[in-house]
């Protein structure tokens, strides 16, 4: 049985991730092999496959511990006692600090997507279709009630808000001139602004 721990107290799984993540966005995935990730992680290829069962499994666990914080965080937000807009503006500019706080891991992410398994992509795209439709239903009580224009669809509104999202990995910098929060706070405002009535 592989050990769970290291001399430092580091979770094995944790290790392969770090190094995983580290060599995917170094080197890209297809030319990551899995020798390198257990070699840089320090471990053996059987404590490896005891924790994920491929490389595959790996990428797609890169992704699916931002969605899984991301999810979490978009349910307090839509279940909080606030009005519509303060729980939209929350749950848009979380979304948008929790990317750009976790950027390697999406840019590889939407970089390597195309390389999972059949049945890992339609997990994935289940998984984030489960995050637009609870950021959707924000946009639809909000428009139901009145808050919110109806002028554009609820649909084409979180696709506008994702897709600015999905596009930070291409020119978000750590050392620009906006902190991760301004940037979510802008585009926070954009989105508000857009479905005011």
């Amino acid at each position: 049985m592989p050990r769970t721990m290291d001399g430092d107290g580091t979770p094995v799984p944790q290790r392969l991730l770090a190094a995983a993540t580290r060599l995917f966005a170094e080197r890209g995935y297809d030319r990551t092999s899995v020798q390198e990730i257990v070699e840089a992680a320090g471990v053996t290829k059987g404590a490896l496959y005891h924790y994920f069962g491929s490389k595959d499994d790996l990428l797609h666990e890169v992704y699916a511990r931002v969605l899984r914080v991301q999810q979490e965080r978009l349910d307090a937000f839509a279940n909080a006692d606030e009005p519509i807009e303060k729980r939209l503006r929350g749950a848009a500019a979380d979304v948008v600090v929790t990317t750009i706080d976790n950027l390697d891991d999406a840019s590889i992410f939407f970089r390597s997507m195309h390389h999972l398994s059949p049945e890992k992509h339609k997990q994935v795209r289940a998984e984030r279709r489960r995050y637009h439709e609870r950021f959707r239903a924000l946009v639809e009580e909000g428009q139901r009630t009145g808050v919110f224009s109806k002028a554009t669809p609820a649909d084409l509104v979180v696709d506008y808000h994702f897709g600015s999202v999905h596009h930070l990995s291409t020119w978000y910098r750590p050392d620009g001139p906006m902190s991760p929060q301004e940037v979510a706070d802008h585009l926070a405002d954009l989105l508000l602004r857009a479905l005011r009535p």
